[in-house]
This record gives C-alpha cells, structure tokens and sequence, in this order.
C-alpha cells in the first residue's frame, strides 16, 4: 500500500486520462433506466420526485468522470451530504435511491485519474457524505463497517490500477532509454569509425595526388568503400527506428572481422593483430562487443594518437572470459585525451552490460590503452 500511495503523490496526475468512450453511454443508459424503474415501482421511497430526480441528473457525472474526477465526486456525493443533512433535520428517512450505487465508479475514477491533492480532498468528502449516511440510518457497528469497506474498495481499487499502470509506463520508457543508448552507440561506433577512415583517406590522397596520381585513385577506392559501409550499417540502424517496419538483418561483426578492419587503415598507423588462446564459441553478443570495442578504440587511436605509428590489437581467449587490449604509441601530450567522451562511454556500456569490465587511459609507456575483460558468456552483471 505504501508503493501505491508513494506512486500516488509522485505524480500530479495520472497520465492521459481517456475522455469520453463509446462504452460510457451505455452504463449512462444502464444507470437511468434504473433509477427510473426503481422510482417508478418501489415502494416507501422518501421525497420519490427529489431522489428519481437526483439519480437521473447525477448519471450524467459517469462522462467526465477521468478528465474532471474530483468535480464529479464533489457533484455527487456533495448532493448526497446535503440530502443528508436535510434528512437530519427533517428525519424522513434516508433519501435516494438503490441505484445511486454507481457513485461508487466516480470513487474508482479519482483514485484512478485525480491529482494526489483531489483524492485527497474527495476521500474526505466522501468519508463525510458516508459518516452522515450512517447517522440518518444507523443499523448497528457490523453494516457501517461493511458500508465504509464498499466505499473504500473502489478507491483501492483505483490506487492498484493506477500503481501498476505508472510501473509499466516507467518500465516502457526505462526500455526506450536503452535502446536509444544502443543505437547511439551503434550510430557512434560503427558511422565514426568508416568516417574516421574516409578522412585519413582523403588526407592521404590530398598529400599524394600530384606525386602519386594512383595512389590517390587507391585512396578515392577506399573512400568509396568505407562509404558505402556506412550507409548500409547507417540504413540498418535507421530501419529499426522506424515504427511498423522489420529491421533489416544482418550479421554482427566479430573476432573474424579483425583483419579487415585492421586493413581497412591503411599503412600509418598501422595495426597490429595479435589473436591468441581460445576464440570460438563465444556468445553472439560478446564476439560483438569485442569488435566494437576495438572498432571504437583504433578510431580514437587514429583521431586523437598525435604522430601514432602503431596501434596493438591484442584478443587472447581465456577459460571464462576474453581480454581485450588496444594500445597506441601516439604523443597524448600533443593532444590530451579524456576518459568521458562518448566513445570511452559506450565501450564501457558494452562491456558492463555483458558483465566485463573497461578501462581507458594513459599508458606507462607513453601513448593510449583501451584494456577490457569479458566473460565468454556475456552475462549481465
């Protein structure tokens, strides 16, 4: 009960409330004819034209019960507390009819949809309307307690719904949360890299067009390449954005796609790819990761490693897990480097979702070190 309540006066309002549905006249037709048949034919009924009045023009209050519920309650149960008090002091007998019962979806309605601060308030002037109905009609401890329980099961009725509505809506945006952290980092990671190389390129056929005529034409190849596999990874990412289509599938890079990203860089900086120890039957998501991660760190090497010759790719398989160790001999003092960019943010999200651990920094030696530790599995932590 208390995650309830907390859930209630976190929130102003419950989200969205629906307006007027189709099914609301209906139970306004069912809540009439009733009231009109009970008024008709029941005996003994006191002050018949006030009450059949009464239940007929409160039916109406069922319309707005989710856009303006405490309005509805203070509406009817307001004119139930003043019929009461008038019963008092006139003593004949309790007014209204049988079928006013349905004031009690109103109650579910402002727990339901109402602000913390209108549940509260009509709560207290139900209790009210409630205690007075009791003391024109007092038939002993066991039915008031029994009358006091009907009129608060709505109301916890709507406080569960609510509660548990609120969860689920946190749970959805919790889960668009990650999936928009993943495809940043798909984005970051997969378009950076092929753009990173388009601009080494680039630079490189720039240096060499009037010298080297063909090894410009070499360069504008490659571009073509890296360009075309961003558009294609590009295309994949944005078509599992879009809202009733079918992403398009396509399998993820792994250890085997070491070498070519290795090639894909050309001479300067050059990088060396040392595999070792067991690399096979890794989880789809862990042989994944492994590339990304080493995918993102050779572009931060290229970018960011002032003057780097070298870039070390070291992936040894271990029993339970997978060490990942991307170094770089690039002059860090030339160009500082931090540890909270977007691309050391996502490669320690990829390795902490899958249970690993990252770390980036300087190295002893001088350069850049990316060293990340996965298990085999990729069980989250």
């Amino acid at each position: 009960m208390r995650n309830v309540v907390g859930a209630l006066w976190a929130e102003p309002r419950a989200p969205h409330p629906p307006g007027r549905v189709w099914r609301d006249w209906p139970l306004v037709a069912v809540v009439l004819v009733t009231a009109i048949l009970e008024g008709s034919f029941r005996a003994e009924v006191p002050w018949r034209p006030v009450a059949l009045v009464l239940a007929v023009a409160l039916g109406f209050t069922v319309l707005w019960r989710r856009t303006h519920p405490l309005a509805m309650v203070v509406l009817a149960f307001g004119s139930v507390i003043v019929f009461d008090v008038a019963s008092l002091i006139g003593s004949p007998g309790v007014v209204g009819l049988y079928s006013m019962a349905f004031v009690l979806v109103l109650a579910y309605a402002l727990a339901r949809w109402g602000a913390g601060r209108e549940v509260a308030i009509g709560l207290g002037i139900m209790l009210v309307a409630a205690g007075l109905g009791i003391a024109v009609d007092f038939t002993g401890v066991v039915d008031a307690v029994g009358g006091l329980m009907v009129l608060l099961f709505p109301v916890w009725s709507g406080l569960t719904v609510r509660y548990w509505t609120s969860s689920r809506i946190r749970e959805l945006d919790q889960v668009k949360l990650r999936e928009r952290a993943q495809l940043a980092r798909e984005l970051h990671d997969t378009v950076g890299h092929h753009v990173s190389a388009i601009a080494i390129r680039a630079q490189a056929g720039r240096l060499l067009a009037s010298s080297q005529p063909n090894a410009a034409v070499d360069a504008l190849e490659v571009i073509e390449q890296e360009a075309s596999r961003a558009l294609a990874e590009m295309r994949i990412v944005v078509g599992g954005l879009r809202d009733g289509e079918t992403a398009a599938l396509a399998p993820q890079p792994g250890v085997a796609d070491l070498e070519r990203l290795a090639r894909s860089l050309g001479e300067r900086p050059r990088v060396h790819l040392d595999l070792s120890g067991d690399l096979q039957d890794l989880a789809p998501r862990v042989d994944s990761a492994i590339y990304r991660i080493t995918q993102e760190s050779v572009t931060n090497a290229v970018r960011h490693g002032v003057r780097a010759t070298r870039i070390d790719v070291r992936v040894t398989g271990e029993l339970d897990c997978v060490r990942l160790t991307v170094s770089d001999d690039g002059d860090v003092s030339v160009h500082g480097r931090s540890t909270t960019g977007y691309g050391v943010v996502g490669m320690t999200e990829r390795a902490t979702l899958l249970g690993g651990t990252l770390q980036a920094g300087l190295s002893p030696d001088g350069g850049w070190t990316v060293d990340a530790v996965l298990p085999r599995t990729g069980s989250s932590a």
